[in-house]
């Protein structure tokens, strides 16, 4: 029996990587959100508000975020994570998905509480914040946008600021409609609009989030195809108990059983780390080898 290890995590993880991206966008939107909170509270709109509360959100999960990143790029001196920490980055997304919702849900009630209220918005404050907020989310959005692929952390962020940025958008349509209609519900429609929208999209990060924590086969790879190309390496006999799971992102993990023909152990080792670094895009991979002659292992039920 032998067991093989391929390492190939170049420069590091996705979420060190473009660690700097979240610093930016970190500062941008952290100087913003004290502006828009309290021209929020002064003149009275909901839609300003409920985007301030979301910017909030947002500067605790870009927080979550480079702290998540900086643990994960620790080694463990304790011995006992032999994996590390990247799962800080995965948590730090749960919380981003958790920030999401409470804000999703503070809007709607906030926003069926005013319903048959005359409600006074002032519409100038909201359309000079407004268009200085799509200006900042813009930017940070073009600064998260290129490790949203690689990283589900920076994807945290980066859905963060498009909800933010749809939110800076909503803010001048109602700053519009309640200057040309002198009519304060639009303000509130809009508010209840950015908070269903909001929720939407935290439940579609809480779905990969989930997949990842639950050890699911990552997106895109089959167990069965993987099986079936390390089955067809020349020297093996047979092949089961294939697992393969993401262990954060840009980072997937896989094991095998492989039972070899006679004298064809090493040379089936070494093919099958092979395989699975250049064709599935597996570069950790712990892989047990057995002799067809005098097989020791048998397969798993779970």
């Amino acid at each position: 029996m032998g067991a093989g290890h391929g390492h190939g995590h170049g420069s590091g993880h996705a979420g060190e990587r473009h660690r700097w991206r979240l610093a930016v966008s970190f500062g941008l939107i952290a100087a913003f959100f004290s502006v828009e909170l309290v021209v929020g509270l002064t003149s009275g709109s909901l839609a300003l508000l409920s985007d301030a509360g979301h910017m909030a959100a947002d500067v605790v999960a870009l927080g979550a975020a480079l702290v998540a990143t900086r643990v994960a790029s620790r080694p463990d001196t304790t011995g006992r994570r032999t994996y590390g920490s990247y799962r800080a980055e995965v948590f730090a997304s749960g919380l981003a998905v958790l920030l999401m919702l409470g804000v999703s849900a503070y809007v709607v009630v906030e926003a069926l509480g005013r319903r048959g209220s005359d409600v006074a918005v002032a519409s100038t404050p909201m359309l000079v914040v407004g268009g200085l907020g799509l200006v900042v989310n813009l930017v940070a959005l073009l600064l998260l946008r290129g490790g949203a692929d690689e990283s589900l952390n920076v994807k945290g962020a980066y859905l963060e600021v498009v909800a933010d940025t749809l939110g800076s958008v909503g803010v001048l349509v109602a700053g519009w409609l309640v200057a040309t209609t002198g009519d304060g519900v639009w303000d509130t429609v809009v508010a209840l609009t950015i908070g269903i929208f909001v929720a939407v999209r935290a439940l579609v990060l809480g779905r990969q989030v989930l997949a990842v924590l639950g050890q699911h086969v990552p997106a895109g790879m089959e167990v069965e195809v993987i099986a079936a190309d390390l089955a067809a390496l020349e020297g093996v006999a047979d092949v089961h108990d294939v697992h393969v799971w993401t262990l954060t992102s840009g980072m997937h993990v896989a094991t095998a059983h492989l039972v070899a023909e006679e004298g064809q152990a090493q040379r089936v080792l070494d093919d099958a780390r092979s395989l699975l670094r250049r064709e599935h895009e597996i570069s950790h991979a712990t892989l047990q080898v057995e002799s067809a002659a005098s097989r020791e292992c048998h397969e798993l039920d779970w």
